[in-house]
């Protein structure tokens, strides 16, 4: 008994860790290990594999289409009932086997521009995957970027408060000395709380920056996910042209191809719509014998009986309540509504890149004055930490040059990320993979 409780208790252990760390993962994850991870398991993107896949299975139907099909058929006879003279079963073995085919010899190019159209269905759906997946890829970016500026913020904040642990100490010394004040004395022990709960509102929301990207990778609520921050996030105020980015853009984005794909699928339905008024021609055959008993051998009956008619079979569509009509009309509709959604497709991307462009332009200059303005402030907070030191300054003045150095640094680490992501981002619409 004892032996199988140790058992159970291992296996319950074996399974938590195998459930909540899985070894597939890898120890810390990189921007790449992200990106990488979320195209391959994201839910929604394996949906729309999966009607990709549906896509392909219709095309694959389009092109048989083209080919004769074959249905056989066995009939055996049980019994009869007779009721000429008093209702009564009688024994009845009666045979037939058969078997039919046809094919469709013309239709004005209908099975033809079928396939093709579901061929084109089949690449649109690839389309859909890649569109979702750099949709998934830029949100996994900007979530990996706030947990890297989330940990510099801690960083900062720690080093804040070592700090202020030294003056607090320094300050205990000097109060129990009667060289200072009780109040300048309260204000150092406010400050020293001041940066504690700093530091502990950025491990909060550094926690909570790990549980969104954790939630968008689709990752196991036990899973204990850990980054891996490169070793430098370099900000460069190189910035390729406005006109060359949407150029590329224009050429290379999947959504300017599933529109330009949509519109050649419009005018395959156009022309299969336009097929339905004109005729069909059909070739039709069946193969059949049978056996009937009494009526001699099995083998000769089968034998003697072959039946083999072939036939052709003329459709001519000549009034149809105008669906055909109407079908076609719609599929003209459809067409234009096709160039239309390309159009404003392409303007809306250009749009887009060009918010990008002044976004980084934007990001890259309020990253330089933040810059500036946080190695002044640290120089600034340095000097009159040291004044402190010598008494030439009391607290309140100390105190106040923190304050406008850690918003100063909060500025900095904002506008530094926002520029890298903004750079990502613009940079992304070449199709240049996202690489810190």
């Amino acid at each position: 008994m004892k032996a199988r409780i140790i058992t159970l208790i291992f296996l319950n252990i074996l399974y938590l860790h195998v459930d909540g760390q899985n070894l597939n993962y890898p120890e810390g994850w990189t921007l790449e290990n992200c990106i990488s991870y979320a195209k391959n398991n994201n839910i929604s993107i394996s949906s729309l594999r999966l009607s990709k896949s549906s896509a392909n299975q219709d095309l694959l139907q389009a092109k048989a289409a083209k080919y004769p099909n074959l249905n056989g058929n066995v009939s055996q006879g049980l019994f009869a009932v007779d009721g000429t003279n008093g209702l009564h079963i009688q024994g009845l073995n009666t045979q037939s086997i058969g078997a039919s085919s046809s094919m469709t010899l013309y239709h004005d190019n209908y099975i033809k521009n079928n396939a093709i159209s579901k061929e084109v269905s089949v690449q649109l759906a690839d389309l859909s995957v890649q569109e979702s997946e750099n949709n998934i890829t830029l949100s996994v970016t900007q979530a990996f970027l706030n947990i890297l500026m989330a940990q510099e913020n801690i960083i900062a904040l720690e080093n804040l408060l070592t700090t202020t642990q030294i003056q607090l100490k320094q300050g205990s010394q000097l109060y129990n000395a009667g060289s200072i004040s009780k109040l300048n004395f309260l204000q150092l022990q406010s400050q020293h709380a001041q940066d504690e709960y700093n530091l502990i509102a950025a491990q909060n929301n550094l926690r909570t920056d790990l549980v969104n990207l954790k939630q968008l990778l689709q990752l196991p609520t036990s899973y204990n996910f850990q980054i891996s921050a490169p070793q430098e996030i370099i900000v460069s105020n190189d910035v390729k042209p406005l006109e060359v980015v949407q150029s590329i853009a224009q050429n290379q984005r999947p959504e300017v191809k599933y529109g330009e794909l949509n519109i050649e699928n419009s005018e395959l339905l156009l022309k299969m719509a336009k097929s339905s008024i004109k005729p069909t021609l059909s070739i039709s055959g069946n193969i059949s014998t049978g056996y009937s008993q009494g009526n001699g051998s099995y083998f000769s009956q089968l034998g003697n009986q072959f039946y083999l008619p072939v036939g052709l079979s003329l459709g001519i569509p000549i009034y149809n309540n105008r669906i055909y009509k109407t079908a076609v009309e719609k599929s003209k509709i459809a067409t234009q509504q096709a160039h239309l959604d390309l159009e404003n497709t392409k303007t809306v991307l250009n749009q887009q890149i060009e918010q990008a462009y002044i976004s980084l332009q934007n990001s890259l200059s309020q990253y330089e004055s933040a810059k500036k303005q946080m190695e002044i402030n640290e120089q600034t907070y340095a000097i009159v930490n040291a004044q402190m030191k010598l008494g030439a300054i009391d607290y309140v003045q100390l105190q106040q040059q923190k304050l406008i150095y850690i918003q100063a640094l909060q500025n900095y680490l904002q506008a530094k990320y926002t520029a890298v992501l903004n750079r990502q981002i613009y940079e992304f619409y070449t199709g240049q993979q996202i690489n810190l």
